[in-house]
């Protein structure tokens, strides 16, 4: 309570009682102690209120963000208007957010404020003949045939540890996933009490730290990673190679970040860095993947298990595809991560400019696994700045199975972008480990809103399919979408981009420059190109 952010509320306090002091001895009117009366009443209920984390974490002070937010539709004008670099849509997709958790109407009047005309704006075709579809609950199965496959829906929780979020966050996010019955992917700070808490599906990420599952040395460890695979509430296995955010880039979680709560939770000491390296100790071959994906689908159970990149050199992922070939194992799902995507703090460079968008990094891994005959065996995830009911629609039309989300959930649990999560001093309490800060997230009024936000994105699906005249989320292709080209021209998505027909790759038959250049020399005993290969 002695933190700098109370200090305002203190202040009025003291000025309180000290008018009040004053008063009593009839050197002041007593009308003087009423205004800093008030405003005392005001910041003691901000502190005990369970609405607004940003009140509970900043009294008095957190009154003026609510200020700005309510002219906001009036300063939009001055502020945004002519800007673009993609900043106002932000703010437009994050307010959405914030309106369908709180169960708020998110109609607008007067039609859309995106200029049309615009190169780059996009539109999903509508149908004549609409469809009526009974549920909003659209599902895949992942994992047929396994002894234990998984019906996902088709818009999750994407991957954030404990450590990076809350206890509360992962907290509110579980319950939310659990009430919603949708997925909650762990992250790869492994299985924390608080995602257990509440029994929400979870997809538990190995990567390459092997938190949870590892040896002292930082080895894989198979009895460690059975106990927990084991375990009814995780559905799926997702091994992660790289991420959006920093790809092929590693990390370190320094020594004074360490709480005992991460230590227990990730198998890591105290006291020391904990690293998480850029490659795994367990495999070094697209085949070694292989054959790791197989032992811990065996160790879980028959748990589908896959993997989850982002794509980088192609004929690293060619040879994962030769390997699936050569080998006849397969991962039961691989999730797309876009470069563009990430809510971890992250170097600049890595951020702008390593790693490839989702765009294209989906639809080279669905190429790929069509070319190769495999695509009805793999299923496909998509994460990457996906946040509405169309972002879904257009990335399920690109060759996603179902799509992943970080920031839209963030923003459900109250997250307003301070862009202050490395510094741990987040003031909605959703990133950071401080406990009076996170406690200024309130779990249950949260965990409704991250239900509702699903909930709403759906039933807007629903509207989008329906108005599309298609029977399913899975009916949707990328002729339904519409791209502005420029002021006089438009195509649909199925002109603009490339797509391979069933067994291509195997006959041969490249088609396109990325696999006549780099299927060749693609190894499945290898990540590195076949030797003597030559680039241009």
């Amino acid at each position: 309570m002695w933190a700098t952010r109370y200090l305002i509320l203190w202040f009025v306090i003291f000025l309180t009682l000290a008018l009040a002091i004053l008063a009593s001895g009839h050197m002041v009117s007593w009308w003087w102690a009423a205004a800093p009366l008030v405003l005392s009443v005001i910041g003691v209920r901000d502190i005990v209120q369970r609405r607004h984390a940003v009140l509970r974490n900043y009294p008095l002070m957190g009154h003026f963000r609510f200020m700005f937010e309510a002219i906001r539709p009036e300063l939009r004008q001055y502020f945004f208007e002519g800007e673009n670099d993609g900043a106002p849509f932000t703010r437009k997709k994050r307010s959405v957010v914030y309106q369908r958790a709180k169960a708020d109407v998110d109609s607008r009047p007067f039609g859309t404020e995106l200029d049309v005309k615009l190169a780059g704006y996009e539109w999903i075709g509508h149908s004549l003949s609409p469809t009526k579809i009974a549920s909003h609950d659209f599902r895949v199965v992942v994992g047929k045939g396994l002894a234990q496959p998984y019906s996902m829906s088709v818009f999750n929780v994407s991957a954030m540890s404990f450590g990076s979020l809350s206890s509360n966050a992962i907290r509110a996010l579980n319950q939310g996933a659990k009430k919603g019955n949708f997925a909650h992917d762990t992250g790869e700070g492994s299985i924390s009490a608080y995602h257990r808490e509440f029994g929400g599906d979870l997809v538990w990420q190995i990567a390459s730290g092997y938190f949870g599952c590892r040896h002292p040395d930082g080895s894989f460890d198979e009895e460690k990673f059975a106990v927990q695979a084991n375990a009814p509430q995780v559905k799926m296995i997702e091994v992660k190679l790289s991420q959006g955010a920093k790809p092929g880039h590693g990390g370190v979680l320094p020594a004074a970040k360490i709480t005992p709560e991460i230590s227990a939770t990730r198998g890591i000491p105290m006291g020391v860095d904990c690293i998480s390296p850029a490659v795994h100790s367990s495999f070094s071959s697209p085949i070694g993947l292989l054959q790791f994906i197989e032992k811990l689908r065996t160790l879980s159970g028959g748990k589908p298990t896959g993997i989850k990149l982002c794509i980088g050199h192609p004929w690293e992922f060619f040879g994962i595809a030769k390997a699936m070939l050569e080998t006849n194992i397969v991962p039961d799902f691989i999730t797309v991560d876009g470069a563009e995507g990430g809510t971890g703090a992250a170097p600049l460079e890595f951020t702008d400019h390593v790693g490839m968008p989702l765009q294209e990094g989906l639809l080279m891994v669905h190429n790929t696994l069509v070319g190769i005959g495999m695509r009805d065996r793999v299923k496909i995830g998509a994460s990457g700045k996906i946040i509405t009911a169309f972002d879904v629609a257009r990335t399920l039309a690109l060759g996603a199975d179902w799509c992943n989300s970080a920031r839209g959930f963030m923003f459900a649990l109250g997250c307003i972008q301070s862009q202050s999560c490395h510094t741990d001093r987040c003031p909605t309490g959703v990133a950071t480990q401080n406990p009076t800060r996170a406690r200024a997230l309130v779990v249950p009024d949260k965990a409704q809103r991250v239900y509702r936000f699903h909930q709403s994105t759906l039933h807007a699906l629903q509207e989008l399919v329906q108005a599309a005249g298609l029977p399913h989320t899975s009916a949707l292709r990328p002729f339904h979408i519409v791209h502005r080209i420029n002021d006089h021209e438009i195509q649909l998505l199925s002109e603009m981009l490339k797509y391979l027909e069933p067994g291509d790759l195997i006959t041969g038959n490249y088609r396109y420059q990325v696999y006549e250049k780099y299927w060749p020399i693609a190894r499945a005993e290898s990540f590195h190109p076949e030797i003597g290969s030559t680039f241009h």
